[in-house]
């Protein structure tokens, strides 16, 4: 029955892989693999758009949820476990992004120097969390469409423009395995914009988001903290602490943080900061030790 509906079904994403591999037939125009291949870091992309091979199953959604771990059935084959921390929020002088560098696959800790900030243009920032592989293709293939975008209308593309894409994007695989939990996040003509977007193609626009399994441990210093006139020190500095409070009781989240700050000229780079050294000797600003000096004061 499945096979049946795949065959005739138009909105299905093998239908909508037959349509684009008939105007791609249709069309005379010829690629390399230099130009549309894996040479460009784009892998299999056609007439601007991605063709991916679909499972050879009848319902890939179905499969999934049968082989993975989607916490209903805890003894399946093929367990998908993420954990990491990543902020962003906006105040009057425009967005703070702060993320964490540590990548693990369950219970190891397979990497501590994760770059989680996308940098898809001057202006547009994303952040990573799930499937490091998902983030880090599609938010890049995003910056090519950006960049498109820009020379067919002769101006930036807008924060939400940009999160809308993305959201499409992902939404036409939906079901099929893809894991992301991502924001995005820069400048344009209405000011500095946030929004948050994941696999599901959920899109939501807002002030402050945290995203990963230190999230929760995050939004406690930043709802305590957040406040819409903000200096840029203060900002800054919510924004390490908050990573700092995820890295200190997230055994998934931590090694150091990266800390991004997006203007209307563009976003810069503020700083990586060691979380471990964070909590012993402070942050080299002078504002001393997050967490050991005021723990043991007053102690023989």
């Amino acid at each position: 029955m499945n096979t049946f509906v795949d065959l005739y079904s138009t909105t299905s994403a093998t239908a909508q892989l037959r349509r684009a591999q008939k105007i791609t037939e249709e069309e005379n125009e010829e690629f390399s693999d230099g130009s549309w291949g894996s040479q460009a870091g784009f892998g299999t992309i056609v007439k601007g758009g991605p063709s991916f091979m679909v499972p050879n199953v009848p319902d890939p959604t179905s499969f999934l949820r049968l082989h993975t771990d989607d916490h209903a059935d805890p003894s399946c084959r093929i367990k998908i476990q993420h954990g990491t921390t990543t902020l962003a929020f906006r105040f009057q002088g425009g967005v703070i992004v702060a993320v964490d560098s540590r990548a693990t696959a369950g219970s190891y800790i397979a990497s501590g120097t994760v770059k989680k900030v996308i940098e898809i243009n001057p202006y547009l920032l994303g952040t990573m969390a799930g499937g490091a592989a998902d983030c880090q293709y599609w938010e890049t293939y995003l910056g090519m469409h950006c960049r498109l975008h820009e020379l067919r209308n002769r101006e930036r593309i807008s924060v939400s423009a940009a999160s809308k894409y993305l959201s499409n994007l992902v939404y036409s695989y939906k079901g099929m395995g893809l894991s992301m939990g991502t924001m995005i996040c820069g400048w344009d003509k209405t000011g500095p914009a946030v929004f948050y977007v994941d696999s599901d193609g959920t899109r939501m626009k807002g002030d402050l988001f945290s995203v990963g399994s230190g999230s929760t441990f995050a939004y406690g210093v930043l709802d305590q903290g957040y406040r819409w006139d903000l200096t840029d020190e203060e900002a800054q500095e919510l924004g390490r602490r908050s990573i700092y409070a995820a890295g200190h009781r997230d055994a998934f989240s931590g090694n150091t943080c990266n800390l991004y700050h997006v203007k209307e000229n563009g976003w810069q780079f503020v700083g990586n900061y060691d979380i471990a050294k964070m909590h012993y000797e402070g942050n080299g600003t002078g504002a001393g030790p997050y967490g050991y000096e005021p723990r043991i004061t007053g102690e023989n």
